[in-house]
């Protein structure tokens, strides 16, 4: 049922943009609307301010916009939009790069969905923040968002082999980050 109803929305998602092709705004806003919160969920974990996270969406929309004919049916709509929000996010994270830190403890924290406000969630998304920029997306993409490893591939544009290297080396950094944010470590670089 899952693949039936995918092939139902990306083929809803293929219609929007032949309209969008077209400039009929009224498609990128139905567009906009069926993808900002999935888009909102995903930025909110790697962005830490929601201004920063609206901004992306705003430009990530922007770009369909003015880019839609150039899509090809290479992959879903959704990785593609994925994609240039991915790429969105990432031209952001690294323009604010010149504020980086140096410690866990001065990362702003993240905003988390109240449900799941505990402490052992708090913990992680810190740890998620310290990671490198390219392993903490790839990690958002993988684990809350629930792309495969292609997936990934196709919406950060590199090979399978390199998802899978940042994966694993952000999967022992977090193993090193999270006794740390206990208390029961220190963080090594």
């Amino acid at each position: 049922m899952r693949l039936r109803l995918d092939k139902s929305l990306d083929a809803d998602d293929c219609k929007l943009l032949d309209a969008i092709v077209r400039h009929e705004s009224k498609a990128i806003d139905q567009l906009y609307l069926n993808y900002h919160r999935r888009l909102a969920r995903f930025l909110s974990r790697i962005v830490p301010r929601y201004e920063s996270v609206e901004e992306i969406i705003n430009d990530t929309f922007m770009v369909v916009w003015q880019n839609a004919e150039k899509f090809r049916g290479a992959s879903k709509v959704s990785t593609w939009i994925m994609g240039i929000a991915y790429r969105t996010a990432l031209k952001s994270l690294r323009r604010n790069v010149g504020a980086a830190t140096q410690s866990v403890d001065d990362y702003p924290e993240p905003s988390v969905n109240p449900m799941q406000d505990t402490e052992m969630q708090e913990w992680i998304l810190r740890a998620v923040m310290h990671l490198p920029i390219e392993q903490r997306l790839t990690i958002q993409l993988a684990y809350h968002m629930g792309h495969s490893v292609e997936e990934i591939a196709a919406i950060t544009e590199c090979p399978v082999g390199t998802v899978k290297a940042r994966m694993f080396h952000a999967r022992e950094k977090l193993r090193r980050y999270l006794p740390a944010l206990s208390g029961d470590a220190e963080v090594n670089g």
